[in-house]
């Protein structure tokens, strides 16, 4: 098999607010690409950014009272926590008001300029004469001039579907101020998109799926239009080189972001830019996107890379948009939910499953019904997956003494299992997740099958059959591990859990060939726990909350942190089964090949353990030597892919990006119990 490179995007969430369950759906289906080719064994690079310009992040800041920088920071660090909550494995994560998107930006704008591709023109603009600046068309609202509906956009009846400008709307109002916007003319730079509708043609046919091409041909048919790329002062964005007082309008910087999130990434770690940006690059570029941005990102970008000098992309992916319970996601309904609402209360790994079931390689919009939601991952996860290992792990500890046979009863089966690689591979190719998930899910019948029909819970009965009974259970293991490896690019947490307990290195989509055969396996230990309807209730109703308070006039700008929830009570006995111990750091290094561990070297009192903190993003491993830790000196020992974990160290956290490490006071020593 060939290795390839690819670059892999998905779009850009707004500096300005929270990612909800609809960002969720492109990241998702973007990261079980990504991971999935990484398991393949192909170089792939995944970046993204926020979208940090405009005039809504200019509008947000000003009602806080902040910068737009001090806003877009905080959102930013919202949005990196929640792509690390759901297991979003993106590899450079930055804004685009970084200084590498506004050095591509000013690269590309003066290409396209000494080419001739950019043209000035003087335009009308609707215009708030008490804020003093240019709006934005959907920041004028008022009556449709065609069918007569009110509180319209700027742009277009959402009703009839009819367009027309902000000042052709009944009554137009200025959301910005509440008055009656006035009409100025301003000289603005436009984009010659025209320039290139013969070379967007042939590269829409090879590069589009085929429903979006039908749309992309109605364009063609209208013509292809200048694209306005300039805006005016007050404006938070990039000022246009030799033109004072006026900024790139954030559609043409915005999709730069992706070149400068993977330039920043270039000179952090020493990957050649050029080689996946330049002209003559030999690597895949795909762009995942929702339907609604398709526009942008097929005919003005392309248009833009080429006209520039830059490769364009392989392909453009585009999935539909989100429902919830069959209707558009609403604040009063509490549908409309954020990741982190979400993610407090289910475990992100089964809305991805949920996701990935329902995901085909077209833009359809999908549902997410609750209630099937939880039918659906209680019963294929938990009840199908999950219960072949704890159905047959009992047995191999109590005959086998914890080993795996060193033969498999059935190899055919096994044969049968690993036979279906290929096709499942195929259908992760070709994004149609749904019917990976299918495939899958009927082996997991066939496994269960299996189990029902050799009842080893009968023949271990009979201590002549406890050999038997322990082939049986490898194979039925075996079985599992085949589930988890083609399951793993969905639901990565689980297939990790399941690595440890199967005693197994990260498993690639090679391993599917290979059986574990002869080997020790841990005691099973419940991998997941089945979703509690009542969970997602109180997500609702949280969401629910939060939008009546915002509705009553409450300055909530992010979420209130959760109260932590009440534990069960132990007793003393219990806690002094913990032993805490002081411990110094005598050395902290990276972890080659893990993005959030830092591996420890820690002195205990006159002796040294190793041990792996998930807290390579919040420490420099330099200002951790010499520093004193609090020590779970009897966790049990776990092995790790990078090697073996002898202890825990404590560190605090929350609802907000940070992790904190606990700190004994002046004066303990390494060795001292914590009491």
């Amino acid at each position: 098999m060939t290795k390839r490179k690819i670059l892999v995007t998905s779009a850009l969430p707004y500096a300005n607010d929270s990612l909800h369950l609809g960002h969720v759906v492109e990241y998702v289906q973007t990261d079980v690409w990504v991971r999935f080719q990484r398991m393949r064994g192909h170089t792939v690079w995944y970046v993204c950014a926020s979208d940090a310009h405009g005039t809504p992040t200019m509008l947000r800041a000003e009602r806080e009272g902040v910068s737009p920088e001090s806003l877009i920071e905080r959102i930013s660090a919202e949005h990196r926590r929640d792509f690390e909550t759901f297991r979003i494995s993106v590899d450079n994560y930055i804004t685009t008001h970084a200084p590498e998107n506004e050095e591509l930006t000013r690269r590309i704008y003066e290409r396209l300029n000494a080419a001739g591709h950019i043209r000035r023109r003087t335009i009308e603009q609707a215009y708030d004469d008490v804020k003093q600046m240019f709006l934005p068309d959907r920041y004028v609202r008022g009556t449709c001039p065609v069918c007569g509906m009110p509180d319209q956009y700027g742009d277009s009846c959402e009703r009839c579907g009819s367009t027309y400008t902000p000042m052709d709307l009944k009554d137009p109002v200025s959301v910005v101020s509440g008055t009656r916007p006035s009409v100025k003319q301003s000289e603005h730079l436009f984009f010659k998109l025209g320039d290139f509708e013969r070379d967007l043609k042939e590269w829409v046919r090879d590069r589009v799926d085929e429903a979006m091409v039908h749309k992309l041909d109605e364009w063609f048919r209208a013509g292809l239009k200048d694209w306005d790329i300039s805006r005016d002062a007050p404006y938070f964005g990039f000022e246009i080189p030799g033109e004072p007082g006026k900024f790139f309008y954030v559609w043409f910087d915005a999709p730069i972001g992706y070149m400068a999130s993977f330039l920043n990434l270039c000179r952090r770690i020493g990957l050649d830019f050029d080689e996946y940006w330049g002209p003559d690059s030999d690597a895949e570029l795909y762009h995942f996107i929702g339907k609604d941005i398709v526009y942008f990102h097929t005919l003005f970008w392309p248009a833009v890379l080429g006209g520039a000098g830059f490769r364009r992309p392989t392909a453009v992916f585009a999935h539909g948009f989100l429902t919830v319970n069959g209707q558009k996601m609403s604040k009063s309904r509490g549908t409309f939910i954020n990741a982190a609402t979400f993610a407090k209360r289910v475990d992100p790994d089964y809305l991805r499953y949920y996701f990935a079931s329902k995901l085909g390689p077209n833009v359809d919009d999908l549902d997410l019904s609750f209630p099937d939601f939880v039918a659906k991952v209680n019963s294929d996860l938990v009840g199908k997956v999950v219960n072949i290992a704890s159905r047959c792990a009992g047995f191999v500890h109590r005959l086998g003494a914890g080993r795996l046979a060193d033969a498999l009863p059935s190899p055919a089966l096994f044969d049968e299992f690993a036979a279906s690689a290929d096709e499942i591979a195929a259908d992760y190719e070709g994004r149609n997740y749904a019917r990976a998930m299918r495939r899958i899910m009927a082996l997991a019948d066939r496994a269960n099958q299996y189990i029902d029909e050799q009842k080893p819970w009968i023949a271990a009965k009979d201590d002549a059959n406890r050999d038997s009974v322990v082939g049986v259970c490898t194979l039925g293991l075996n079985l599992f591990k085949q589930l988890v490896l083609y399951l793993k690019p969905v639901v990565p947490e689980l297939a990790a859990r399941a690595e440890a307990f199967l005693g197994v290195e990260p498993l690639s989509w090679a391993d599917a060939a290979r059986p574990l055969l002869g080997r020790p396996i841990e005691k099973f230990r419940p991998l997941l726990e089945r979703v509690d309807p009542k969970a997602v209730d109180a997500v609702i109703d949280e969401t629910r909350s939060l939008a009546e308070a915002r509705s009553q006039g409450g300055r909530m700008t992010t979420e209130p942190k959760a109260q932590p929830e009440e534990q069960a009570e132990i007793d003393i006995e219990l806690f002094s089964r913990i032993d805490l111990r002081v411990a110094k750091v005598v050395k902290a290094e990276h972890v080659e090949g893990a993005d959030k561990l830092l591996k420890l070297t820690l002195d205990t009192g006159g002796a040294q353990r190793t041990v792996f903190a998930g807290i390579r993003k919040a420490y420099d491993p330099a200002q951790l030597e010499g520093r004193l830790v609090v020590l779970v000196a009897n966790l049990k020992p776990r092995k790790m892919r990078f090697g073996v974990s002898e202890g825990m160290v404590l560190a605090a956290s929350g609802d907000g990006p940070g992790v904190f490490l606990l700190r004994p006071d002046d004066g303990a020593e390494p060795g001292m119990k914590v009491s």
